[in-house]
C-alpha cells in the first residue's frame, strides 16, 4: 500500500479513535501507549467489577451474533424455499392448462374413432371402390391408432408430473413452515441476548460507561499490539484485484451507519450484510452469512492478505470484517455500534478468505 494511502487510514481511524467508542472491535495500528486508569476508577466501580461487566457484555453481544447469522441462514433459506414453491405453482398451473388440452384432443380422438371405426375390415374392403382405397384408408387407421397412442402415453406423462409437482410443493411447504419457525426461534434469542447487555449497560452510572468504554478500547488496542508484534504485519503487503477496490470503496463508503441485526443495507446493516453487499456491487455474489462465507469461499493465509478479502472472526465465525489494508478492516460491529475502522487484529481471527480469488490482484 503506497504512502498516501497509509496517511489517509491513519488519519480515518484517528478521527474514529475521537469520536467514536469502539467496542471488542478497537483501533490501533501500532503499538499503543496504553490508557491510564483514572485514579477515581476503584471509586467509581464499586460494588461492581468492570472488567467482569465487560466481559459479559462480549458474551452477551457474541451469542446475539450467533443467533444473528442463524436468523440470516434462516431467511436466506426461506427466501429460496418461496422461490421453489412459486416456480412449482407455475409448473402446475401450465400442467393442469395442457392436461385440459390433452384430454379435449383425446376426446375428439375417440369420437372420431368411434364413428369411422364402427365395421369390420372386410366390410370397409367391400364398401371401397378400389382396393388400394382400403389400403390407404387401412394405413391413416393405423396413424390414427399411434397418434392416439401416444397422446394417451402423453397424458398419462403429464398427470404423472403434476402428482410429483403437488408432492414437491408440498415438500417445500413443509420447509419453509420450519424456516420461518427457525428464523423466529433466532430472532427471540437476538433480542434477549441484546436486551439483557442493554440492561446491564444501563445499570451502570455515567462514569462508569465511560471507564467501560476505556476497558473496551483497552483490550482492543492490546491485542491488535500483539498482533502487530508478531510481525504479520512486514508480510502482507497484497495488492487488491480491481472487484477487492471496488468492494472496499463500498464498504468505507458505509462508515458511520448503524449496526442493526438481520440488516443488509442501505442505511443499517448486521457484519455480513456489510461484507455481503460490498462484493455484490463489486460484481461477485457471496453468501449472506459470516459462517457460510467460512465455509464455502476460498481460504487465504493471513500474511497473503490483499484489501477485499475477508477476515472471519472466533472460533464460531461468527464475526467478519474486510481487510482494507495497512493492518486496518472495516466492519459493522454490534448493536449500538456504527460501521467502522478497526485493527484487523482486535479480535481471534479465525482465518480469512477470498471472495474473488479466480482473479489476479492490479
Amino acid at each position: 500500500m503506497g504512502t498516501g494511502k497509509r496517511g489517509l487510514i491513519a488519519t480515518a481511524v484517528a478521527v474514529v479513535c475521537a469520536v467514536t467508542v469502539l467496542a471488542a472491535p478497537g483501533t490501533a495500528f501500532a503499538n499503543p501507549t496504553p490508557s491510564p486508569t483514572p485514579s477515581a476508577a476503584p471509586a467509581l466501580a464499586a460494588g461492581k467489577d468492570l472488567e467482569a461487566v465487560r466481559r459479559k457484555l462480549d458474551k452477551l453481544y457474541r451469542a446475539a451474533a450467533r443467533a444473528t447469522d442463524e436468523y440470516n441462514a434462516a431467511e436466506e433459506k426461506a427466501d429460496k424455499q418461496s422461490a421453489e414453491v412459486v416456480e412449482l405453482a407455475k409448473k402446475i398451473v401450465k400442467g393442469q392448462e395442457k392436461l385440459r388440452k390433452l384430454k379435449d384432443r383425446a376426446g375428439a380422438a375417440a369420437a372420431a374413432q368411434y364413428r369411422g371405426g364402427g365395421l369390420p375390415p372386410e366390410a370397409h374392403l367391400v364398401l371401397s371402390d378400389t382396393p388400394q382405397d382400403f389400403l390407404d384408408g387401412a394405413g391413416r387407421v393405423r396413424e390414427g391408432h399411434h397418434a392416439t397412442k401416444g397422446l394417451l402415453g402423453e397424458l398419462t406423462r403429464t398427470q404423472e408430473d403434476l402428482e410429483q409437482y403437488a408432492k414437491d410443493a408440498s415438500a417445500q411447504w413443509k420447509k419453509l413452515e420450519a424456516g420461518r419457525k427457525a428464523k423466529a426461534a433466532a430472532q427471540k434469542k437476538i433480542e434477549k441476548q441484546i436486551a439483557q447487555a442493554e440492561k446491564l449497560e444501563s445499570a451502570l452510572q455515567k462514569e462508569e460507561q465511560e471507564r467501560l468504554a476505556e476497558l473496551e478500547k483497552e483490550a482492543a488496542n492490546k491485542a491488535q499490539t500483539a498482533w502487530l508484534d508478531s510481525g504479520i504485519l512486514d508480510e502482507i503487503d497484497g495488492k487488491a484485484s480491481e472487484q477487492g477496490k471496488k468492494a472496499v470503496q463500498y464498504a468505507t463508503a458505509q462508515i458511520g451507519k448503524p449496526y442493526q441485526w438481520g440488516a443488509e443495507g442501505p442505511k443499517t446493516y448486521d457484519c455480513s450484510g456489510l461484507t455481503s453487499q460490498a462484493w455484490i456491487s463489486a460484481g461477485r455474489g457471496i453468501p449472506r452469512t459470516s459462517q457460510e462465507q467460512w465455509k464455502r469461499l476460498p481460504h487465504i493465509d493471513i500474511q497473503d492478505m490483499r484489501p477485499g478479502d475477508l477476515i472471519i472472526y472466533f472460533g464460531d465465525a461468527s464475526h467478519v470484517a474486510m481487510y482494507i489494508g495497512d493492518g486496518a478492516m472495516v466492519h459493522a460491529p454490534r448493536p449500538g455500534r456504527t460501521v467502522t475502522i478497526a485493527g484487523a487484529g482486535t479480535m481471534p481471527i479465525l482465518g480469512v478468505v477470498r471472495p474473488d480469488a479466480d482473479t489476479g490482484a492490479n
